[in-house]
């Protein structure tokens, strides 16, 4: 967290209007979209979503103060967000919402006329990041850093014609083929001639977030692409005064296995291995059937458990334990994800127990009020006066963002006392420790 502030007055107040722009108007965007106008009309409830249903306490346990994050932090009202997006493929919210096969039409219909008019503007997209989909709602330009233009054209448009005080981009869109930071990505000076020069280490996903940050909008990476968190972009959004967070939205496996992981090393048990195989059968799972972006994913879920159980510190319990990820598309599953998970764990005296897990769950409904969070978090922390890297945002992603050379914490619940701690100090309350010494003083 950098450049944080030290008094509650300094957060400027959630005045106005909220646009959200994702980056990918397929199943994630319009079940988020569709899931908040479904709110916003009294339809449904905003299950899964932090900032609309916790509460967080506020100093001893005997004061009884635990109020509704939403009415503790000033965050964006959901009757004042405004959504837009970018994707390749130019169906309109409702049909893309109908193809992708998550909402039910007794969901869809009532709120029709909301989704119909969502229309995506062209987007940045090449076939070489994205081998699996192909659009006619493209962007044409001379070079990526024209490309890049348009896309700042595209913010400052929709927030003029929408009478927006202020944006937040998402990233919702596919996962990008594997790719390693480069000298290319090290200053913002070599990022800029690399895209004049068309080089082909200038993902799609890279022009969005440059210009998100100069455009002064907070950025949020929802996918494994290396994206946000390179040097470039990293300093510039400090230098700009913009936060930015990432990535890979922690849904359905990977967030079991935070939960999980913890409680093995809670309680000291050892662990063998850890088989985790999935079947999806969406475009997501469409796109990750080609191995370059399969790698980017496998390299996001396979760094999640030696962080959490620390193999160089409890070499007893951990060390060269087993680790496999599969994914597998399976059109008929659709967004309706399976994971299968087959834990082999070590108990007292060397015994060997197993732990099996089958999640069969719906990928979009956990991915969406994830969105919605990060959105209204971003946004608070940019009216806070924080900037670059929100490391406290972690308890959302895979892959957490950190400071060069910090080790992303992946634990749940740590990530989750994080969250709250922050939100505590940027209020002026006092951070919970959960000591409780002061209840048994003699």
């Amino acid at each position: 967290m950098t450049g944080s502030p030290d008094k509650k007055s300094e957060v400027r107040p959630a005045t106005g209007k909220l646009g959200i722009l994702t980056p990918g108007l397929g199943a994630v965007a319009t079940t988020f979209m569709a899931g908040v106008e479904s709110v916003r009309r009294g339809l449904s409830k905003p299950i899964g979503s932090l900032t609309q249903m916790a509460t967080i306490r506020l100093g001893k346990r005997t004061e009884n103060r635990s109020p509704l994050i939403k009415d503790f932090v000033p965050l964006a009202d959901l009757q004042d967000i405004v959504f837009g997006a970018w994707d390749p493929i130019p169906d309109d919210a409702y049909t893309a919402a109908k193809k992708a096969g998550v909402l039910e039409d007794r969901d869809l219909e009532p709120i029709k006329d909301f989704l119909s008019a969502i229309k995506p503007m062209p987007a940045a997209f090449e076939n070489h990041f994205v081998t699996r989909i192909h659009g006619t709602n493209v962007k044409k330009g001379k070079n990526k850093r024209d490309i890049a233009e348009q896309i700042r054209a595209d913010i400052r448009r929709f927030k003029e014609e929408n009478g927006l005080d202020r944006v937040v981009i998402v990233w919702c869109a596919s996962t990008e083929i594997y790719i390693k930071p480069g000298p290319q990505h090290a200053t913002i000076e070599a990022f800029e001639k690399a895209m004049e020069a068309n080089d082909d280490q200038i993902a799609p996903s890279m022009l969005y977030a440059y210009a998100a940050i100069m455009e002064n909008v907070p950025f949020c990476n929802g996918a494994p692409n290396l994206s946000v968190d390179i040097p470039a972009l990293v300093q510039c959004a400090i230098d700009r005064g913009v936060p930015i967070s990432g990535k890979d939205f922690k849904t359905g496996q990977t967030w079991m296995k935070t939960v999980i992981a913890p409680g093995l090393k809670a309680r000291m048990l050892g662990l063998e291995g850890w088989y985790s195989t999935n079947i999806l059968g969406n475009r997501d799972g469409e796109v990750l059937d080609d191995p370059a972006s399969f790698k980017t994913k496998e390299e996001s879920k396979l760094s999640v458990l030696h962080t959490i159980l620390q193999p160089d510190k409890y070499p007893d319990l951990y060390d060269g334990f087993s680790h496999v990820v599969r994914i597998n598309y399976y059109p008929p599953r659709g967004d309706n994800k399976e994971g299968w998970d087959n834990i082999d764990i070590v108990g007292w005296m060397g015994y060997p127990m197993q732990i099996k897990v089958n999640f069969l769950c719906r990928d979009s409904i956990l991915a969406a009020p994830i969105v919605l969070d990060l959105a209204l978090f971003s946004d608070f922390a940019h009216r806070a006066g924080m900037k670059g890297i929100q490391e406290w945002l972690s308890f959302y992603y895979k892959s957490p963002m950190t400071a060069p050379g910090l080790q992303p914490e992946h634990d749940l619940f740590i990530q989750q006392t994080k969250l709250k701690n922050t939100l505590r100090h940027l209020m002026g309350e006092e951070q919970i420790t959960h000591l409780g010494l002061e209840y048994y003083a003699s």
